[in-house]
């Protein structure tokens, strides 16, 4: 009775499944047939095949374990490095740093930046200036080899004539062979064609292609294709090139000092618009509900608490929770916000197709074993009402305690002024 040999479905399914946890402990174990007969499993690392060929693992389990399946990591690539020591011309990016980080744009315009350096004979480097604050962490991979950074407090608001002169300053010192901005309207094109009035040299816009001596530019609202020959001074276009990918750079930090200019221009702040008035392709900062947003005038709340744009995925636009132009996804708006909030969405295919150049995803989701969860960069699991409301708290309690500090601050200014102005009465009377 005990020669009988019985089979276990459950762990032939699991043999066959090569995606199961457990299924490395199973094949360890000795195979049977449908007549008793020890099999071989194919499948096992390190089989010798009829050839005498061992089988690879693909499976990324390096130390024959179930649970390496899914906590190996791939290892990181390191990217060759690309100096260039002494440098015998340079290439000028005047970079737009969009909340105070590179975007894409500005790295196409680097790639263009380094196409050039490539084409000309001698050794070029890409010299990138920076102004106002910087955030981007990745800089050596953006391919940028020398950086002149301005980030006195002058830069944190609007003035393009100290930009400019700046600009100005770097050309007539280092002779760079060619200039390169963003024409964009995040100032890029503004301090492009200042510069070129200053400097007294043609500018081309609309930049889309580089070939040899010519310049292919974009007119007539992108309709008309126009040839022009080699300028000294180019605003190129978003997608001119491809962005540098295969090396790291130096990102060697020269010394460069500003100058002073008597502006005759006057900032008076950013101008608050309504975040919903913002083409939701165009917004940098979306607050998206789904179907699993049990309560909208908490999230129409915390979205304007926020100043986040609205968007919605397309079960809530199909139930009417939310008007047509809001849905996000391939069937809606493709979207490239820096941050995309996905409140009780579950992350269809369109969807997520949708939300694929954006930067950062965060994902309030009652269900962390959903498709939004897994492609999140950070994610709060939970049920959204609550999560919604104490992250609106939490905003507002923040943005009290900056006011708070911010009066601190003033007041302590104020006792201080009143303190040097006794002292110096004091010392008049002595």
């Amino acid at each position: 009775m005990h020669d009988i040999f019985r089979r276990d479905p459950r762990a032939q399914w699991i043999g066959r499944n090569r995606l199961h946890p457990l299924h490395q402990a199973n094949s360890a174990q000795p195979k049977r047939g449908p007549s008793g007969l020890l099999r071989k499993n194919l499948h096992n690392i390190g089989f010798i095949g009829p050839n005498g060929i061992n089988r690879i693992d693909r499976s990324g389990d390096s130390n024959h374990s179930p649970l390496n399946r899914i906590s190996v990591k791939p290892a990181e690539l390191t990217l060759p490095l690309h100096q260039v020591e002494e440098a015998d011309f340079y290439i000028l990016v005047a970079l737009d740093l969009v909340s105070a980080r590179l975007t894409s744009h500005d790295r196409d315009t680097l790639g263009l930046a380094h196409q050039l350096a490539n084409n000309n004979n001698g050794k070029g480097a890409v010299l990138a200036v920076a102004f106002g604050e910087l955030k981007e962490d990745k800089l050596e991979t953006a391919g940028i080899d020398r950086l002149i950074h301005f980030d006195s407090s002058e830069y944190q608001r609007y003035n393009p004539e100290q930009r400019c002169v700046d600009l100005y300053n770097i050309v007539n010192e280092l002779q760079p062979k060619h200039i390169l901005l963003p024409d964009s309207i995040h100032g890029g094109g503004d301090l492009g064609r200042r510069l070129a009035a200053r400097l007294g040299q043609r500018v081309a816009c609309g930049v889309w292609k580089v070939t040899d001596e010519q310049l292919l530019c974009r007119g007539a609202a992108g309709k008309t294709d126009i040839i022009r020959p080699m300028t000294k001074i180019l605003l190129v276009l978003e997608e001119c090139c491809e962005p540098v990918s295969e090396t790291r750079h130096q990102s060697q930090l020269l010394p460069f000092y500003t100058a002073a200019v008597n502006s005759s221009m006057l900032d008076q702040g950013n101008l608050s618009v309504d975040p919903n008035a913002v083409n939701l392709a165009e917004a940098g900062f979306i607050l998206s509900g789904g179907n699993g947003v049990k309560d909208w005038p908490v999230f129409h709340l915390t979205a304007k608490t926020l100043g986040a744009t609205e968007g919605a995925s397309r079960v809530s636009v199909d139930d009417g929770y939310m008007p047509r132009d809001r849905q996000v996804g391939a069937s809606g708006t493709w979207v490239t916000a820096k941050v995309y909030i996905a409140v009780g969405i579950s992350g269809a295919i369109q969807h997520m197709q949708g939300i694929a150049q954006c930067d950062k995803v965060v994902a309030i989701n009652s269900d962390d074993k959903c498709d939004m969860v897994k492609r999140a960069d950070l994610s709060a699991i939970g049920d959204s009402t609550v999560i919604l409301n104490d992250l609106r708290n939490l905003v507002e309690q923040h943005r009290a305690g900056q006011n708070v500090g911010q009066s601190a601050r003033q007041n302590s200014a104020q006792n201080a002024a009143q303190n040097r102005q006794y002292e110096g009465v004091n010392h008049d009377k002595g």
